[in-house]
C-alpha cells in the first residue's frame, strides 16, 4: 500500500499531450482529426479519468491536499470542473456498495424504465458518460466547499485562457474526446465490465476484474475485485497483488474483453441498468 511516484509525471505527461493535441486539432483535415479524436484524444482523456480515480485514492503523494491539487490539474484536458466532486463520490462507492441513494454509481430507476431494448442500450452506451456526470448530482448533490471553488475557478480560468488563446476548437475538440471515451470505445467497457451482473458468466458476482493489455492504458483498474478489496494499492502494484493472493481471484468469474462487454451489454436482454447488486438502507444500518 502507499503512493506511487510515477503517478504525477504520467498525469503531468498526458495533460500536456492532450493540451497539444487539442491545440494541433484546429490544423487537422477531417479524417485525421475523426482518427486523432478517437485513437488517442478520447485514449488520452479515459487515462486521465482513470488518472482522476488514483488520486481520489491519495494514492499520487503522500500529502492528501497535494493529491487534491494534481486531481484539479488533471482535470485541465477535460474542460468541465468535476475532480474534486468526483471524490466523495467514489469514496462513497467503496464504502457503500450497492446501497441505494449512496453509491450513486446504481442506475437510478428512471434509466431503469427508459434503457431497456436495443435501441435505447446503443444510445446509453454512446452516452454513458453523461449518466455517469449527471446521476450523482441528481441523487444526492454534492456539497460546494473550498477544494470544489477551487477546481471550478482553475478550470474556468483555463478554459477561458483557451477560448482567448486559440478560440473554441481546441475546447470542442476536449469535448468530443470525453463524449467518445465515455462512449462506444474499447476503454470504456471498463464502466460496464467493473460491477454490471452478467448471469451467464457468474450469477450475482458483482465485481469483475479484466486481466487484458488495455489495462496498459488505463491505470490496470481492470484489476477490479483487487482494487476493492485493497483500494490502497496503487496501480503499479495490483498485479502483484494478484499474483500473492491468486487463490482469491483465479475462482472469480473473469471479464475477457471490453468490447465485447459492450456488445454483451447491448444485445442480451437479460443485462441492462437493472443488472446490478442492489442493497437497501435497511442493509446499511445493519452494517452500522
Amino acid at each position: 500500500m502507499g503512493h506511487e511516484w510515477r503517478t504525477k509525471y504520467i498525469v503531468l505527461a498526458l495533460v500536456a499531450a492532450h493540451v497539444y493535441l487539442g491545440w494541433v486539432s484546429q490544423h487537422l483535415s477531417w479524417p485525421a482529426y475523426l482518427f486523432a479524436t478517437y485513437f488517442f484524444g478520447a485514449t488520452m482523456t479515459q487515462a486521465l479519468f482513470l488518472g482522476i480515480h488514483e488520486i481520489s485514492h491519495n494514492l499520487a503523494f503522500k500529502t492528501p491536499k497535494y493529491n487534491r491539487w494534481l486531481a484539479i490539474f488533471a482535470n485541465l484536458p477535460i474542460v468541465f470542473p468535476y475532480a474534486a466532486v468526483f471524490r466523495p463520490y467514489h469514496l462513497d462507492h467503496h464504502k457503500f456498495q450497492g446501497i441505494d441513494g449512496i453509491d450513486t454509481d446504481i442506475p437510478c430507476r428512471h434509466e431503469c424504465s427508459f434503457v431497456r431494448g436495443t435501441a435505447s442500450k446503443i444510445a446509453w452506451a454512446c452516452c454513458q458518460i453523461l449518466a455517469y456526470a449527471l446521476r450523482p448530482c441528481i441523487v444526492a448533490p454534492f456539497e460546494f466547499n473550498r477544494t470544489v471553488a477551487l477546481n471550478y475557478a482553475v478550470q474556468l480560468s483555463y478554459d477561458a485562457f483557451v477560448l482567448w488563446a486559440w478560440g473554441w476548437q481546441p475546447l470542442a475538440f476536449h469535448f468530443l474526446c470525453i463524449l467518445v471515451a465515455g462512449g462506444l470505445h474499447p476503454c470504456a467497457g471498463h464502466f460496464i465490465s467493473e460491477h454490471y451482473v452478467f448471469p451467464h458468466l457468474s450469477g450475482t458476482q458483482e465485481t469483475y476484474s479484466y486481466y487484458g493489455p488495455l489495462n496498459w492504458l488505463t491505470w490496470n483498474v481492470g484489476y477490479h475485485n483487487e482494487h476493492h478489496d485493497f483500494p490502497f494499492v496503487p496501480w503499479s502494484r495490483l498485479p502483484a497483488l494478484r499474483r500473492i493472493a491468486h487463490e482469491h481471484y483465479d475462482n472469480l468469474a473473469q471479464c475477457d474483453s471490453w468490447i465485447g462487454v459492450i456488445y454483451g451489454y447491448i444485445v442480451r436482454p437479460e443485462v441492462g441498468p437493472f443488472a446490478r447488486v442492489k442493497r437497501t438502507n435497511e442493509y446499511m444500518g445493519k452494517l452500522e
